[in-house]
């Protein structure tokens, strides 16, 4: 059985107590993986009877287990932590303490108010202080977090934050770009419109310059 890892127990406790985890009851549920799925299958096929729809249709049939796979093992799998990337960390050794940027971090979200997409880019920014990471596991925390029900407001913040405590270092900043489909495919239905958000902390925060960097460099 999976266990949860020490870094997803302190990015956990560190989103608790700052009130920016999700509105979760728990970072794991005793439910088991396939009685989760059985569970959103049978509520999906009520709903699609509810809309009128034949699950006798070839086409259909299938559509609630495809649904409650999807839900479990992909968008929604950030709302389990024995599910947190496994994150590499090494001794600063060289000393290493300008910026390291990510930029372009493809994120696939869900709207918690409509359960439709949100998807977009990040960039990610940390100056060093006793650790480095593995570049790619700053991808992977800004899509574990993504994989859930989410606003990105929270989001932007929680990436930031998990960051900030399992680097040890506080100069962290993100900038994201999103394109929400509950305000593109339903609502006002605009097609064109965007949202960015941004989290500064430490010398990304206070100082103009560090700040400038993070935009202009490429």
């Amino acid at each position: 059985m999976t266990e949860i890892s020490k870094e997803a127990n302190l990015a956990y406790t560190t989103l608790v107590s700052k009130g920016l985890e999700n509105p979760i009851f728990s970072k794991h549920n005793n439910i088991s993986i396939r009685e989760k799925k059985l569970l959103i299958e049978r509520c999906m096929r009520r709903i699609m009877k509810v809309l009128n729809l034949n699950l006798d249709n070839d086409s259909l049939k299938k559509t609630p287990i495809r649904i409650s796979k999807m839900y479990i093992n992909e968008i929604f799998s950030g709302l389990d932590y024995k599910n947190f990337p496994k994150i590499t960390l090494i001794d600063n050794k060289m000393q290493f303490n300008e910026m390291i940027i990510v930029r372009d971090i493809s994120l696939m979200s869900t709207c918690e108010h409509h359960f439709i997409t949100i998807k977009g880019k990040a960039n990610i920014a940390y100056i060093p202080k006793n650790k480095i990471i593995g570049l790619s596991k700053i991808n992977r925390i800004a899509q574990f977090y993504s994989k859930r029900p989410q606003m990105q407001e929270r989001l932007t913040k929680q990436i930031l934050v998990v960051l900030k405590a399992l680097l040890n270092t506080e100069h962290v900043a993100i900038i994201m770009h999103m394109d929400h489909f509950c305000v593109k495919a339903r609502g006002i239905c605009d097609t064109t419109s965007s949202t960015s958000t941004s989290f500064f902390s430490g010398l990304f925060k206070s100082n103009i310059n560090v700040r400038n960097e993070f935009f202009l460099k490429k």
